[in-house]
């Protein structure tokens, strides 16, 4: 049975991921948030770990052992992804899902509007500078870029090649 850790628990998007995997696969589950004690546990399938990411000891006990790592934070997204990587790298743990934004690339649609240089846009720097920080990792990831969230259907594309098993993931409505 695989194990994975999903980061941002308590989040909209963590909350999600969660329902989801309880309910399509059979992955046992560690929860990690820093108000963990939030969660209402499926008792034989997840654990809760209330921590935050930039404390390494705490995310060294969350990431062991699991097979794979899901986050969905916001904040100081360059800092986290760090902390999570080299997490990772200590622990031998290689494969990461990452949630960044849109426009990180510059591939906003063009009926949304222009698509600002991301390192001059304070809302996407952050975002832009924990993508190439996890790109230039050795870890097997995925970094999903969503417009936004909405219960309709969705319409995903892949970006860049997946080298290496690595991809990047654009999300959005259909126009």
């Amino acid at each position: 049975m695989k194990k994975g850790l999903i980061i941002g628990a308590t989040g909209s998007i963590g909350s999600a991921v969660r329902k989801i995997l309880l309910a399509k696969t059979d992955v046992q589950l560690t929860l990690y948030s820093r108000r963990a004690d939030r969660l209402k546990l499926i008792v034989d399938r997840e654990t809760a770990v209330a921590g935050s990411v930039t404390d390494d000891d705490q995310l060294d006990q969350a990431i062991k052992g699991q097979d794979f790592v899901f986050v969905a934070l916001n904040g100081d997204m360059d800092s986290f992804a760090a902390h999570i990587i080299s997490a990772m790298e200590r622990n031998g743990i290689q494969r990461l899902i990452f949630i960044t934004t849109m426009g990180i690339y510059q591939e906003i649609p063009a009926w949304l509007g222009d698509s600002p240089e991301p390192y001059h846009n304070p809302i996407l720097k952050s975002f832009r500078q924990a993508a190439d920080r996890i790109e230039q990792s050795d870890l097997n990831y995925t970094i999903i870029r969503p417009g936004w969230y909405n219960n309709g259907p969705i319409n995903y594309e892949i970006t860049q090649p997946a080298l290496d098993n690595r991809a990047s993931v654009g999300i959005n409505t259909p126009e």
